[in-house]
């Protein structure tokens, strides 16, 4: 159950393999108290997100999507989570079109050192997506869907990953 409230909600947490994952880990070690809320997806780097993943994820059901990487100028493969922010903020302005309050997502950047941090983050983002409650259900054969499932499809295998820009690891 939720450390703040009764009914748990579905978060996903999209995080960097090299920083936020190790910051998650560093809260966990310390021992501080964090919600449950938080599914996490690790990834080599948040650069190699695709804005289409946290889309995916709204469509099956996350109430919120969080993603977390490496502080600006201290990414493990030098510019990926640039590309990341770039990516995410195109994103956040195309979230109400498609029907989503865009507080119901976030993206932070928190080295592994920053446990405390990690914490603060996951409690403050949490707690917005529980004064929000449960993401009304999307309608399979809408538009959206349709939109989504051509983007896909029809997106090149490469771009989904970030070799575009290096980031193969």
């Amino acid at each position: 159950m939720s450390v703040l409230e009764g009914k748990e909600l579905r978060i996903i947490g999209f995080l960097c393999n090299w920083c936020s994952y190790g910051g998650a880990d560093t809260a966990g070690v310390g021992r501080f108290a964090q919600p449950t809320d938080l599914r996490i997806i690790k990834l080599p780097c948040t650069g190699r997100i695709n804005p289409l993943f946290v889309v995916r994820a709204f469509l099956n059901g996350a109430d919120g999507v969080l993603v977390s990487g490496c502080h600006p100028r201290d990414c493990h493969y030098t510019e990926g989570n640039f590309y990341a922010r770039r990516r995410l903020e195109v994103l956040r302005a195309l979230l109400p079109v498609m029907g989503i309050d865009p507080a119901r997502f976030e993206y932070t950047w928190v080295s592994a050192s920053e446990g405390q941090r990690w914490r603060t983050v996951v409690e403050k983002f949490t707690e917005q997506v529980h004064g929000l409650g449960p993401i009304p259900a999307f309608n399979s054969g809408t538009c959206l869907d349709a939109c989504l499932s051509t983007a896909i499809s029809s997106a090149p295998a490469h771009a989904a990953i970030g070799e575009t820009h290096g980031l193969s690891t």
